[in-house]
């Protein structure tokens, strides 16, 4: 006989694992541990979505020759006309020329003040005193532009002014510091200051906050005294937050504010007080040229975008984290 044929046994086959949740459930999931930090975000997301991002769909105009009573689909195309027009009027240097000035005037004097602000607070030991300090530097950021301008406008003018009656009173010749081009710049950025330096040392204060004790008291048993200290410990501490905000200033480059500006601007000091910010609202709500004012903000958005990424590839290449 023959022998029997062997067959092979096999072992059945495992049983495959139960799926797991989808991703958009694993999303939801964690949404919802989450949900009281979402909660506290929703306003800012908010607002960002309905002011930022919502509004950027109205740049197709700035290739358009828009007209209201035609809406965006209606009005002709005219590509680049506006952006060409922009580059190639006599106004477009001057300007480009006044608010490079005063951005750079922001960033010499007004961008380093809340640091050293931060710093002179820090040292302050009395805990009432400290406080009172920081309510009453943090007092102007509360005030809107019209009243700031308002309260300089009551000391500074020549009709029966307060600075210029001392002047008289002195001897001297009053001073228009209100329509002498010349006073301008300076008055700009000396209310910038004013206003917005008390408000901006929150962050360098909250930054300070988290510098170790104990490098101080190492730092002061080998005998460094405090502007020692400030300069190897406090300073290096802080540096990462002063390179962001630096970024984040620099970002806003072009970007100096419509209201401020618009409310020093006259017809004596016109030449170097019109920047972009007040010409777009010449251009586009007084004189209804609303594709053109839109192509010259177009213009600056690109700017800051550009000058952002250059500063935080910089800023990455010497070490720091930068802001993305």
């Amino acid at each position: 006989m023959s022998a029997p044929l062997l067959t092979q046994r096999t072992e059945p086959a495992d049983p495959l694992p139960p799926a797991g949740p989808s991703r958009s459930k694993r999303r939801g999931r964690a949404i919802w541990r989450h949900k009281t930090l979402y909660l506290m975000a929703l306003p800012g997301i908010v607002y960002f979505l309905v002011f930022k991002y919502l509004p950027m769909g109205g740049l197709v105009i700035a290739f358009q020759d828009y007209m209201p009573f035609m809406g965006v689909t209606g009005s002709p195309w005219v590509g680049f006309d506006h952006f060409v027009r922009l580059f190639t009027e006599d106004t477009f240097f001057m300007l480009l020329r006044n608010t490079l000035v005063v951005s750079l005037l922001l960033l010499v004097f007004a961008f380093p003040i809340p640091i050293v602000l931060s710093l002179m607070l820090n040292e302050v030991r009395s805990r009432l005193f400290k406080r009172s300090l920081q309510s009453i530097v943090y007092l102007p950021h509360f005030m809107s532009w019209v009243i700031v301008v308002s309260l300089f406008y009551v000391l500074l003018t020549t009709d029966n002014g307060a600075i210029n009656n001392l002047i008289s009173r002195a001897g001297g010749d009053e001073i228009g510091f209100l329509t002498d081009p010349d006073w301008l710049r300076p008055m700009y950025v000396f209310q910038n200051v004013w206003k917005t330096a008390g408000w901006g040392t929150i962050v360098y204060l909250a930054a300070l906050t988290a510098v170790d004790v104990s490098l101080y008291e190492a730092a002061e048993l080998d005998g460094a005294g405090r502007w020692r200290q400030t300069w190897h410990i406090t300073l290096p501490a802080i540096r990462p937050t002063i390179v962001v905000m630096f970024i984040l200033a620099i970002g806003d480059f072009l970007e100096l504010g419509f209201e401020h500006m618009f409310l020093l601007l006259n017809s004596l000091n016109r030449e170097v007080a019109e920047i972009f910010d007040t010409y777009v609202y010449t251009a586009g709500i007084q004189n209804g040229q609303l594709s053109y004012a839109t192509a010259v903000g177009m213009f600056k958005g690109l700017v800051g975008l550009l000058l952002v990424v250059i500063a935080n590839r910089m800023a990455k290449k010497f070490g720091e984290e930068g802001v993305y």
